[in-house]
């Protein structure tokens, strides 16, 4: 059925003749009644009577009417919404975040993002690398900002934005306080608290392990707030990102000896086209200023 016979079908439900119904449609006379007729034969019987210089509409016409009303307020829905969602005027991003990448690290991206497309929404997902890299890859995120030591398959695309170094935090008036940079070394016979869902959790127990560092396990959690909060309360230190929001009573210094770092990267699936409010956000992005690290590297 096409959607001009419709069109010019209701048109002449509204006029009641055919040639100001072919008039507003913008179409000859002779084509609207051809497309009448031929929407009537689809149908299977007639939609209008002509009586000298009257037109009625038919029962059959009075039946068809509310329902190709519908079809055609239907199209005009679609053709609204995808005009939006192209401009931008009403649009979602799913966006994975790594748990381990802290907040603030974001938030003037995100905000910054909000006040240019004001129409399109955020979902954020949270989750370790490897959940987030697999919702990536079977389409539940969109893209994702995260970090792999391990680097990421040839299926994901990925774009670094800034690199993070990993520092100590230890609570206030320990002995790391005096330092400004702290060897691995220095964390043997220290009670450590162990953040569970660190992507470098394996990579930074190596290193201690080749400076014969030996740091005895107090505590382990997937909760950042709950190994900051046994840190502040004198329980034992951590590694953590340099970017990870610190509670008060909590001091941090840059691991030094060797120093750690990471790439943090906008990551999608390769090949996929981006939706134009997926296009925008990874623009921004990647032309985002991402403020530097706050400890000068190492001297060599």
């Amino acid at each position: 059925m096409d959607i001009h016979h419709i069109r010019y079908f209701l048109a002449v439900c509204e006029t009641l003749n055919f040639t100001r119904a072919a008039e507003s449609c913008n179409v000859t006379q002779p084509a609207l009644s051809r497309a009448i007729q031929q929407l009537e034969e689809e149908v299977g019987g007639l939609l209008f009577r002509r009586e000298r210089n009257l037109t009625h509409i038919t029962d059959l016409g009075l039946l068809m009417k509310p329902r190709l009303q519908q079809v055609l307020d239907g199209l005009s829905d679609v053709k609204r919404d995808a005009r939006r969602f192209l401009t931008l005027e009403e649009a979602s991003i799913t966006l994975g975040i790594m748990c381990t990448i802290g907040p603030r690290r974001l938030t003037g991206l995100i905000a910054e993002f909000g006040r240019r497309y004001p129409g399109v929404s955020i979902r954020l997902i949270e989750g370790i690398a490897a959940d987030l890299a697999a919702k990536v890859e079977n389409g539940e995120l969109d893209i994702a900002i995260m970090a792999n030591p391990e680097g990421f398959s040839g299926r994901i695309e990925a774009h670094r934005l800034y690199d993070e170094r990993f520092v100590i935090a230890f609570p206030e008036h320990h002995r790391f306080a005096a330092m400004n940079g702290i060897a691995m070394r220095e964390i043997h016979g220290e009670s450590y608290l162990r953040r569970i869902n660190c992507e470098y959790r394996d990579h930074l127990s190596k290193l201690a392990d080749e400076c014969q560092a030996d740091a005895p396990l107090a505590f382990a959690s997937e909760r950042e707030d709950w190994i900051q909060n046994m840190v502040a309360g004198g329980l034992g230190i951590c590694i953590i990102p340099e970017f990870s929001a610190v509670i008060p009573g909590i001091q941090i210094r840059p691991l030094v000896d060797p120093d750690v770092s990471r790439d943090v990267s906008l990551v999608w699936m390769a090949g996929r086209r981006h939706s134009p409010a997926v296009a925008a956000f990874v623009k921004l992005a990647r032309s985002h200023p991402w403020p530097e690290s706050q400890f000068a590297p190492a001297a060599a």
